[in-house]
Protein backbone atom coordinates (compact mmCIF):
# COMPACT_ATOMS: atom_id res chain seq x y z
CA UNK A 1 0.00 0.00 0.00
CA UNK A 2 2.83 2.41 0.85
CA UNK A 3 4.47 1.72 -2.52
CA UNK A 4 1.26 2.63 -4.35
CA UNK A 5 0.93 5.87 -2.40
CA UNK A 6 4.54 6.81 -3.12
CA UNK A 7 4.05 6.04 -6.81
CA UNK A 8 0.94 8.25 -6.84
CA UNK A 9 2.82 11.08 -5.11
CA UNK A 10 5.68 10.83 -7.61
CA UNK A 11 3.20 10.94 -10.51
CA UNK A 12 1.49 13.98 -9.01
CA UNK A 13 4.80 15.77 -8.55
CA UNK A 14 5.84 14.96 -12.14
CA UNK A 15 2.49 16.19 -13.45
CA UNK A 16 2.85 19.46 -11.54
CA UNK A 17 6.38 19.91 -12.89
CA UNK A 18 5.25 19.17 -16.46
CA UNK A 19 2.43 21.70 -16.14
CA UNK A 20 4.84 24.40 -15.07
CA UNK A 21 7.22 23.39 -17.88
CA UNK A 22 4.37 23.86 -20.35
CA UNK A 23 3.81 27.32 -18.88
CA UNK A 24 7.48 28.17 -19.42
CA UNK A 25 7.42 26.74 -22.95
CA UNK A 26 4.23 28.69 -23.72
CA UNK A 27 6.17 31.90 -23.25
CA UNK A 28 8.83 30.85 -25.80
CA UNK A 29 8.67 32.48 -29.24
CA UNK A 30 9.48 29.16 -30.99
CA UNK A 31 6.10 27.70 -29.98
CA UNK A 32 3.35 27.97 -32.65
CA UNK A 33 0.37 30.19 -31.83
CA UNK A 34 -2.13 27.31 -31.72
CA UNK A 35 0.06 25.46 -29.22
CA UNK A 36 0.33 28.63 -27.14
CA UNK A 37 -3.45 29.09 -27.12
CA UNK A 38 -4.09 25.51 -26.05
CA UNK A 39 -1.26 25.59 -23.51
CA UNK A 40 -2.72 28.75 -21.98
CA UNK A 41 -6.06 27.00 -21.47
CA UNK A 42 -4.45 23.93 -19.92
CA UNK A 43 -2.15 25.97 -17.69
CA UNK A 44 -4.94 28.25 -16.56
CA UNK A 45 -7.15 25.35 -15.64
CA UNK A 46 -4.42 23.30 -13.98
CA UNK A 47 -3.09 26.15 -11.82
CA UNK A 48 -6.48 27.59 -11.00
CA UNK A 49 -7.61 27.12 -7.42
CA UNK A 50 -11.17 26.88 -8.74
CA UNK A 51 -12.38 23.92 -10.84
CA UNK A 52 -15.04 24.05 -13.53
CA UNK A 53 -16.56 21.00 -11.83
CA UNK A 54 -16.30 21.59 -8.05
CA UNK A 55 -14.70 18.75 -6.08
CA UNK A 56 -17.68 18.43 -3.73
CA UNK A 57 -19.80 17.00 -6.58
CA UNK A 58 -19.53 13.21 -6.19
CA UNK A 59 -17.34 11.49 -8.79
CA UNK A 60 -17.55 14.28 -11.37
CA UNK A 61 -15.70 16.68 -9.08
CA UNK A 62 -12.51 14.66 -9.25
CA UNK A 63 -13.02 13.51 -12.82
CA UNK A 64 -11.65 16.76 -14.22
CA UNK A 65 -8.51 16.49 -12.08
CA UNK A 66 -7.97 12.84 -13.01
CA UNK A 67 -8.79 12.99 -16.72
CA UNK A 68 -9.04 16.51 -18.15
CA UNK A 69 -5.79 17.94 -16.76
CA UNK A 70 -3.53 14.97 -17.70
CA UNK A 71 -5.17 14.69 -21.14
CA UNK A 72 -4.71 18.42 -21.74
CA UNK A 73 -1.09 18.24 -20.65
CA UNK A 74 -0.44 15.25 -22.94
CA UNK A 75 -1.94 17.08 -25.92
CA UNK A 76 -0.06 20.29 -25.16
CA UNK A 77 3.20 18.33 -24.93
CA UNK A 78 2.60 16.98 -28.45
CA UNK A 79 2.02 20.48 -29.81
CA UNK A 80 5.14 22.10 -28.33
CA UNK A 81 8.50 21.49 -30.08
CA UNK A 82 10.61 18.92 -28.16
CA UNK A 83 13.70 21.15 -27.84
CA UNK A 84 11.59 23.90 -26.27
CA UNK A 85 10.08 21.41 -23.80
CA UNK A 86 13.50 20.11 -22.77
CA UNK A 87 14.67 23.61 -21.91
CA UNK A 88 11.41 24.35 -20.12
CA UNK A 89 11.67 21.14 -18.06
CA UNK A 90 15.09 22.14 -16.80
CA UNK A 91 13.85 25.59 -15.82
CA UNK A 92 10.72 24.06 -14.27
CA UNK A 93 12.74 21.78 -12.02
CA UNK A 94 14.87 24.71 -10.93
CA UNK A 95 11.84 26.93 -10.26
CA UNK A 96 9.70 24.36 -8.43
CA UNK A 97 12.45 23.56 -5.97
CA UNK A 98 12.30 27.21 -4.82
CA UNK A 99 8.53 27.71 -4.53
CA UNK A 100 5.11 26.83 -5.86
CA UNK A 101 3.88 28.76 -8.92
CA UNK A 102 0.37 30.23 -8.88
CA UNK A 103 -1.76 31.94 -11.47
CA UNK A 104 -4.38 34.42 -10.28
CA UNK A 105 -5.33 35.30 -13.85
CA UNK A 106 -6.42 31.69 -14.38
CA UNK A 107 -8.58 31.83 -11.26
CA UNK A 108 -10.26 34.97 -12.58
CA UNK A 109 -10.95 33.29 -15.94
CA UNK A 110 -12.52 30.25 -14.25
CA UNK A 111 -14.67 32.48 -12.02
CA UNK A 112 -15.82 34.42 -15.09
CA UNK A 113 -16.73 31.16 -16.83
CA UNK A 114 -18.78 30.09 -13.79
CA UNK A 115 -20.50 33.47 -13.63
CA UNK A 116 -21.28 33.29 -17.35
CA UNK A 117 -22.76 29.81 -16.96
CA UNK A 118 -24.81 30.99 -13.98
CA UNK A 119 -26.05 34.04 -15.93
CA UNK A 120 -27.06 31.87 -18.88
CA UNK A 121 -28.83 29.46 -16.53
CA UNK A 122 -30.70 32.28 -14.82
CA UNK A 123 -31.68 33.74 -18.19
CA UNK A 124 -33.01 30.38 -19.38
CA UNK A 125 -35.00 29.84 -16.18
CA UNK A 126 -36.37 33.40 -16.27
CA UNK A 127 -37.34 33.03 -19.91
CA UNK A 128 -39.10 29.69 -19.29
CA UNK A 129 -41.09 31.11 -16.34
CA UNK A 130 -41.86 34.29 -18.26
CA UNK A 131 -43.25 32.32 -21.24
CA UNK A 132 -45.74 30.38 -19.10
Amino acid sequence: MDAAIEKWRASTKRLRSETYAIYLAYRDSRVPWHAKAFAALVIGYAFSPIDLIPDFIPILGYLDDLILVPAGIALALRMIPPEVMEEARVRSIQATTVGRPTNRFAAIVVVLIWLSIAAIGIAIVARSFGAS
